[in-house]
């Protein structure tokens, strides 16, 4: 069993809480249960290395079995394991993974041709939290793919990973994209582009004249600045949610969840 929090391995698997780490090696961090049966039923082939307490082991004999079949499982102690884990109260795993990023060009081929094309191009975002909940919207909502264009959070951070809740196994994830680029690639697959933007018509006007039921990209701006001017006019046409209450609007992740999911209620509609 490994113990001692300055153990080499349980070191080397730390360094992945940065993001300077992740990118030099390709790995990230998987923690809990959850996360590692999501890799385990999705992307096996993936997981490199697993760090388990003894408790971890009794709780979940199964999938700790399920995973040694992939991957090596390493015994180590609750504080080796907080060394590791990014959260303050791990859950008695954590898993290093490979990182399996899908080129641009091929995560649009792919939704341009599944049955409801539906895509979610990120601008700049910056929070984690907002990432994961729009990553795991997209996938709710049936989207192929999601692109995380550069000057974005890494996906692969802990945070993002865990507000996932797995969906970062579930679909296309693209990064470092210019945003130019991204929304030209787009729209060369055959998929409009529509920004999210407060300077934009009602998201129910595109509802009544049918635009939602097209092939669509979504194009969603940082959380404080929105999108800039030219990357605004980079956009076939620009959608804003009504208010109805008293809310002076909506966070990124959730005006991003409701207009995937018009996007996706519309395409069924036909």
């Amino acid at each position: 069993m490994l113990d001692s929090p300055r153990a080499p391995r349980v070191r080397e698997a730390a360094r992945l809480q940065q993001r300077a780490a992740r990118s030099q090696t390709g790995l990230f961090l998987l923690e809990g249960p959850s996360a590692l049966d999501e890799i385990v039923r999705w992307q096996p082939s993936h997981l490199v290395d697993v760090f388990a307490t003894d408790a971890a082991r009794e709780r979940h004999g199964a999938l700790i079995a399920a995973a040694e079949a992939h991957a090596p499982v390493t015994a180590v102690s609750e504080r080796a394991l907080a060394a590791i884990a990014d959260t303050v109260h791990p859950q008695g795993v954590v898993a290093v993974a490979r990182q399996a990023p899908v080129r641009l060009e091929d995560a649009l081929s792919r939704a341009a041709t599944a049955a409801h094309p539906l895509v979610a191009i990120l601008h700049e975002v910056r929070d984690p939290g907002n990432l994961g909940t729009i990553l795991r919207a997209a996938d709710a909502a049936g989207a192929s793919a999601v692109i995380v264009t550069a000057n974005s959070v890494d996906p692969y951070s802990p945070k993002v990973v865990r507000a996932t809740t797995g969906s970062l196994f579930h679909v296309d994830v693209a990064v470092g994209a210019a945003t130019t680029d991204a929304v030209v690639a787009a729209r060369a697959s055959g998929l409009q582009v529509l920004a999210a933007d407060v300077s934009g018509e009602e998201l129910t006007a595109l509802h009544a004249d049918g635009s939602l039921e097209r092939p669509t990209a979504w194009l969603f701006g940082n959380e404080a600045r929105g999108l800039d001017a030219a990357t605004l006019a980079l956009a076939d046409r620009a959608a804003r949610l009504p208010v109805y209450g008293r809310a002076e609007s909506l966070n990124l992740a959730t005006a991003a969840s409701v207009c995937l999911y018009e996007s996706a209620f519309a395409q069924r509609s036909m």
